[in-house]
């Protein structure tokens, strides 16, 4: 089983507490969530096509240089492939193909069933559950998973925010737009880093009981998700690749029309328009789009070449993780029955390879 520790595997039951993977209905939600998708593209091509105030965005789509595009596919793997990462780095002792099946499955529910960031990381909970994880350790480790993540786009909305409002990077110069992102971003993370305490103290107030083991168990997600962020491991990388890829992807397609915006606009509207992705629309068709958009011109990026930038973009960013994670899905729902050998712990394969080396330098 690919739990988060040396436990041995716990059958999956029926039972109440122990919450089982609906293979079918989940299946019939991807399958749905791809169709809804490309009947949704196809509509926007069509709206791009037919209403006259929108030919130039259909003009600048179609002479987009291919190689920035392929150049934007690119960053969209490694975006995918840094996600694996992270996930293996929360999730640390399952095995690498399994864990990797994982995490590109959550990315194809995350893009093609509209579940939004924390909906996707609970698909891969079930997925972990199945083989005999334990549930409530898989929650704590999916909530730092999810907090992760979260935290990174926080960290960047604020760093850009601050170097705009400082003149580091180059943008607009009405002030509003640098330091109010950076100020929600400052009260955000100020806020993350206090909640362990403040947990614990209202945690002290109360009888054991539901809210108690909530607080408890906040507490060691944040925690958890603090160190992950602050101790020094190479797989960190993951976390913020996964977000960073995915704007470079945005500011490649930019390069594909001709028109490269200052990057802090890029980073900002992209960072600012992805928070419309909260209406249940698969994939944000429409909404993502119009909000992104929105965002670009109002941080002083031309209108058509911001259309037709983001068209791309969520194209590119929606295609390659859904039909990637699909197929790792239903590999995964082959091999379901299959036995998963669990990893040892990151510290555990460090002293593991520190008494091969003594046992070397011995036999030299």
């Amino acid at each position: 089983m690919p739990a988060t520790d040396d436990s041995p595997p716990v059958p999956v039951t029926d039972s109440v507490n122990t919450p089982v993977l609906d293979e079918e209905k989940a299946s019939r939600s991807l399958r749905r969530g791809l169709i809804s998708l490309a009947i949704l593209v196809v509509l926007a091509l069509g709206l791009i096509l037919a209403v006259p105030g929108l030919h130039g965005v259909g003009h600048t789509l179609t002479h987009m240089q291919s190689g920035w595009i392929a150049a934007a596919v690119a960053f969209e793997i490694l975006s995918c492939l840094a996600y694996v990462v992270a996930f293996l780095q929360v999730f640390e002792t399952t095995p690498i193909r399994f864990g990797g099946r994982v995490a590109l499955s959550e990315l194809a529910f995350g893009t093609a069933v509209s579940l939004g960031g924390a909906g996707s990381v609970a698909v891969g909970a079930w997925l972990l559950i199945e083989r005999g994880a334990r549930p409530a350790r898989v929650a704590e480790r999916s909530a730092v998973l999810f907090l992760l993540t979260s935290a990174v786009n926080v960290i960047t909305m604020t760093v850009v925010g601050l170097a705009l409002w400082v003149g580091i990077l180059p943008g607009p110069s009405n002030p509003l737009l640098s330091t109010v992102p950076a100020g929600v971003g400052i009260a955000v993370l100020a806020f993350f880093l206090a909640l362990p305490r403040l947990s614990e103290l209202a945690a002290a107030s109360l009888a054991p009981g539901r809210i108690q083991t909530l607080l408890a168990t906040t507490t060691e997600s944040v925690r958890d998700t603090r160190d992950l962020l602050f101790k020094p491991d190479w797989r960190i990388v993951g976390a913020f690749a996964y977000l960073w890829c995915d704007i470079a992807v945005l500011a490649l397609c930019f390069a594909a029309t001709g028109h490269s915006p200052p990057l802090a606009a890029i980073v900002l509207a992209y960072q600012i328009g992805y928070l419309s992705n909260v209406i249940p629309i698969p994939g944000g068709i429409g909404v993502l789009d119009g909000s992104m958009v929105g965002m670009l011109v109002l941080y002083g990026v031309a209108a058509t070449p911001a259309a037709a930038a983001t068209i791309v973009y969520h194209a590119i960013s929606l295609w390659i993780p859904a039909m990637w994670g699909t197929v790792a899905f239903l590999i995964l729902r082959r091999t379901r029955h299959e036995p998963l050998i669990l990893r040892p712990t990151l510290a555990a394969r460090r002293l593991l390879r520190a008494e091969r080396r003594r046992w070397r330098g011995r036999e030299d």
